[in-house]
């Protein structure tokens, strides 16, 4: 038996066996871990030197941004190097630092995702109070927030997680550290407190999802009212990066943490994991730039 104290490293989840495909493996996080740098890069520095873009929409993706280069640098450096070095460990501290950015980064951005359905809301249901709801000062506090509950869930959740004791070993079933992973190792009957905390988290999230659907269902009645073709286009054009982009977060996420047990295996948990925390901040920024003229012309100028 073991407990957390004498727990000085972890084990992860090895992606192969062979060393010919752990190198295949290597290659390809380094490939998705690059265009997420360059693609998230380009688009805050688009943003924040054309003055054309310095809008609440754009503010706000200029922070998705900067979380989505956050979320994909706190696992994918670490898997890289196990694979390169042919290792699988990571100390307890690096493990605790690996799980406070991961959650912090995670759910700061699925708040700031129902920041920015909040912004095309007002921008299609109310345009002429776009300027006074959406003002400079109100897009910080929107910003701060989504960022400052981010930061809060991951303090609460990291330091209750490593405040419980650890028995049923070292080893973690994930590429990554994980909380339902670490939970797994732990005695009998300790991790409810944290098992409390995960399932009120669930109705916050719950909570954020419901106020993204209702503002969408908003949305499409004001958009199908347009009298316009191009006027409607164009209002689509708005928001469908938007709604892909949560659709994308939130289906991958409740996959990875709600699938059935019947249908569980190491390796499915680890295709679910890489799909929810290093898929989406590589494919952002493309979604973003896709149908969007003005994001395009930026880009272009500063290529």
């Amino acid at each position: 038996m073991s407990n957390s104290s004498s727990i000085t490293e972890f084990l992860l989840l090895a992606f192969a066996d062979t060393r010919e495909l752990q190198l295949l493996h290597f290659w390809l996080f380094l490939g998705i871990y690059l265009a997420a740098l360059l693609a998230n890069g380009l688009i805050i520095t688009a943003i924040a030197c054309d003055h054309h873009l310095h809008t609440p929409m754009y503010f706000f993706l200029l922070n998705l941004s900067l979380l989505d280069l956050g979320t994909i640098s706190t696992t994918v450096p670490k898997a890289m190097a196990n694979l390169i070095w042919d290792t699988r460990t990571i100390s307890y501290g690096g493990c605790a630092v690996q799980v406070f950015f991961f959650y912090f980064l995670m759910s700061a951005e699925y708040s700031l995702l129902t920041v920015m359905s909040y912004d095309r809301y007002v921008a299609i249901c109310q345009p002429l109070h776009y300027g006074t709801l959406l003002g400079s000062r109100a897009c910080v506090h929107m910003a701060a927030a989504a960022w400052g509950s981010g930061f809060l869930y991951a303090v609460l959740h990291t330091a209750n997680t490593f405040s419980i004791p650890l028995c049923q070993g070292n080893a973690l079933d994930q590429f990554f550290c994980e909380i339902p992973q670490i939970l797994k190792l732990s005695c009998s009957g300790s991790y409810l407190r944290e098992v409390g905390l995960l399932i009120l988290s669930c109705f916050l999230v719950f909570g954020c999802f419901i106020f993204v659907v209702l503002s969408y269902v908003q949305i499409f009645r004001a958009v199908l009212r347009i009298p316009s073709e191009q006027g409607r286009h164009k209002a689509f054009s708005m928001c469908l990066p938007h709604l892909a982009v949560v659709s994308l977060f939130i289906s991958t996420a409740i996959f990875a943490h709600l699938k059935p047990p019947s249908i569980s295996s190491p390796s499915l948990d680890l295709v679910v994991a890489v799909l929810y925390s290093v898929v989406p901040p590589a494919l952002n920024p493309i979604i973003y730039s896709m149908r969007n003229q003005e994001l395009k012309d930026a880009l272009r100028t500063l290529i």
